[in-house]
């Protein structure tokens, strides 16, 4: 058996992160559950992480970094309308293909909300810079015209809420999006 090294361990304690907070939140999810599906104990996830929260920050980086990428791979070479078509249609095979992104997405803004509530400003603050290179990312291949960025990203928060919510892609709701935006209902459970 090859053992793995605390980088490669890393790794995979940030994607069982991943995982599992999207499933239960920062406040509904336990470090010990992290371990559990990493296969260690908490006190070596501890050598790893300081503490939760580091582990929560980590995954959430790593689910911004994969949807920068995302969108960069998708409109590498392209502009305008063809760009943003490209990247709609890449979104929507992450949330078919990666659902858990989707959901740590959402769990990240919540956590930020609640966190500051507490008069933690440390989640906002990584959210909120990784949200900005998240928006530049889609704001040059979009001409760099503020109108269509936002346009574009309140989409994928609509479309975020509207899968997260569970409405199926034949639900009228979904109607008003543009073809390349629309959820077909191939997320996978």
């Amino acid at each position: 058996m090859v053992r793995m090294s605390a980088e490669e361990r890393r790794e995979s304690v940030i994607r069982a992160a991943m995982s599992e907070f999207a499933r239960g939140g920062y406040y509904g999810t336990s470090t010990e559950a992290i371990a559990k599906r990493v296969g260690v104990s908490q006190p070596y996830l501890f050598r790893l992480f300081p503490g939760k929260k580091a582990i929560f920050l980590a995954a959430a980086e790593r689910c911004v970094e994969d949807t920068i990428r995302t969108f960069e791979e998708a409109s590498k070479g392209l502009e305008g309308e063809e760009a943003l078509h490209a990247m709609a249609n890449a979104y929507t095979a992450v949330i078919a293909e990666r659902p858990e992104r989707l959901m740590m997405q959402m769990q990240m803004y919540v956590a930020v909300a609640a966190a500051e509530e507490a008069g933690d400003h440390e989640f906002g603050e990584a959210v909120r810079a990784g949200w900005m290179r998240l928006w530049d990312t889609v704001h040059l291949p979009l001409g760099a015209d503020i109108g269509e960025t936002t346009t574009f990203m309140a989409y994928g928060m609509l479309i975020n809420c509207l899968v997260a919510m569970g409405f199926p892609p034949e639900h009228r709701v979904w109607e008003g999006l543009y073809p390349s935006a629309r959820y077909d209902g191939r997320l996978e459970k």
